[in-house]
């Protein structure tokens, strides 16, 4: 019961869980950069070519955000 690697695996869990709460706002981030770039197009067909670049931008930055925090909970548990 007092097995220290017992404790140890549970905290490498616990730490790479909480570590991936930050997927969930990057899946929120994500969502409403793209509702925000399809409204605007929707509402100046002609500025897309102005707004598409932007939003990939904004897109590839949040996206960074998750693959950090997917490293930071792989390093959590292997490492």
């Amino acid at each position: 019961m007092n097995d220290p690697a017992a404790y140890l695996g549970a905290y490498k869990a616990l730490g790479a869980g909480l570590a991936v709460i930050a997927l969930f706002g990057v899946g929120l981030g994500i969502g409403n950069i793209f509702s925000s770039l399809i409204t605007s197009v929707a509402r100046n067909p002609s500025a897309r070519d102005a707004v598409f670049p932007i939003g990939i931008l904004g897109f590839a930055l949040t996206e960074a955000v998750a693959l950090f925090a997917l490293l930071i909970a792989f390093l959590i548990l292997f490492a």
